[in-house]
């Protein structure tokens, strides 16, 4: 009797080619899935290019690795593609995708941008920049704020390095610091304009040059990790201890249409490697500040005596009253500052000491 379970040749090489078919339809499919052009992007930095190897380009290697080419991140440095101060305007139209800067230093056309960057005193230290974020409510108040800009989108605000000067000329006092041109944030420089202070807006790859050829006579733009690694420490010989202020505020924007065109998985991965940038930042500043000021062999420390240095604190408490004259919102953020200072103070030794 014939085995009606065994296939004749027939039906084998009929049966086989439709599981080959099908087996084919699926190996072809998966290519056409995987091959399918990337998404890309082209993000900009403020930073140059020896400092972007450590506040941005890690995070978007780490990206670009586990995205596994479903979005590619073109990383560009300081000017390479528009002007810093243009960076919001080319975001916004389009002509890039993605920035990381302070809203300071690329002019966003916001109230809250006169504290991305260095506001005076308003930071001590780099962990509270994220806690007041977090848990003060400044992230509120930055989405509300671009939430009226068209096309842009803030994603995530990180703690940056602390503002000091570097300079060719000795600081001691106060009256060290009259007809110094120095190379700053705008509100940075719009606060110590008041005690004799020169600022000067030039492209950040250009402040190196610009102290060579005598056009500057140093910085008040970063701490002393970022004098040593782009190589200002080169060129000046001292090192302001006493800070403006503690931690930057700089953030992540993108183009809000190619930002809602990410799915919702790579805008999580995205996310999360602005927090691996961030979290970056809190250790290489916080030890590179240390190491630097003990072991640095570039830059000879000065101090201001605290009893003149009181005179720049008091000040600032002016400069705030001033800023939070000039919007609602921008009252708001001066009054979660001074609620934040107060906890810290009252709280002490580490958070605050006397």
């Amino acid at each position: 009797m014939t085995d009606t379970k065994k296939l004749t040749k027939r039906a084998f090489l009929k049966t086989a080619g439709v599981a080959t078919a099908a087996t084919g339809a699926s190996a072809l499919a998966a290519p056409a899935v995987l091959g399918q052009s990337p998404i890309k992007w082209r993000l900009q930095t403020y930073a140059g290019v020896a400092l972007a190897e450590h506040v941005v380009k890690p995070a978007i290697d780490a990206f670009n690795k586990v995205a596994n080419g479903e979005m590619v991140i073109e990383l560009y440095t300081a000017d390479q593609l528009v002007p810093t101060g243009e960076l919001f305007r080319a975001m916004q139209a389009g002509t890039i995708d993605a920035v990381q800067s302070d809203e300071d230093s690329m002019a966003a056309p916001v109230d809250v941008s006169v504290f991305g960057g260095y506001f005076p005193f308003a930071t001590r230290y780099s962990l509270d920049v994220p806690v007041l974020f977090n848990q003060y409510g400044l992230k509120e108040i930055w989405e509300e704020a671009y939430s009226e800009v068209e096309n842009v989108t803030w994603l995530s605000a990180g703690s940056w390095d602390p503002c000091h000067f570097n300079t060719t000329k000795p600081i001691r006092s106060l009256e060290d610091l009259k007809g110094l041109r120095v190379y700053t944030f705008p509100t940075a420089g719009r606060f110590l304009t008041q005690f004799g202070v020169i600022p000067v807006n030039i492209p950040y790859e250009d402040a190196e040059v610009a102290v060579q050829t005598g056009e500057l006579d140093g910085m008040a733009w970063s701490g002393i990790t970022e004098d040593y690694t782009v190589g200002w420490a080169d060129v000046t010989k001292y090192f302001l201890t006493n800070n403006i202020t503690g931690a930057w505020i700089g953030s992540f924007f993108a183009n809000s249409e190619r930002w809602n065109e990410v799915p919702e998985h790579l805008q999580a991965l995205f996310r999360l490697c602005m927090d691996s940038s961030h979290y970056y930042r809190q250790w290489w500043y916080w030890g590179g500040e240390a190491n630097l000021r003990v072991n640095g062999d570039k830059l000879e420390l000065t101090s201001i005596p605290d009893s003149e240095w009181n005179q720049v604190v008091k000040a600032a408490e002016t400069f705030w009253e001033e800023v939070a004259a000039e919007s609602d919102r921008s009252k708001r953020v001066v009054e979660i500052l001074k609620k934040y200072a107060g906890v810290m103070e009252k709280a002490g030794p580490p958070y605050r000491c006397v």
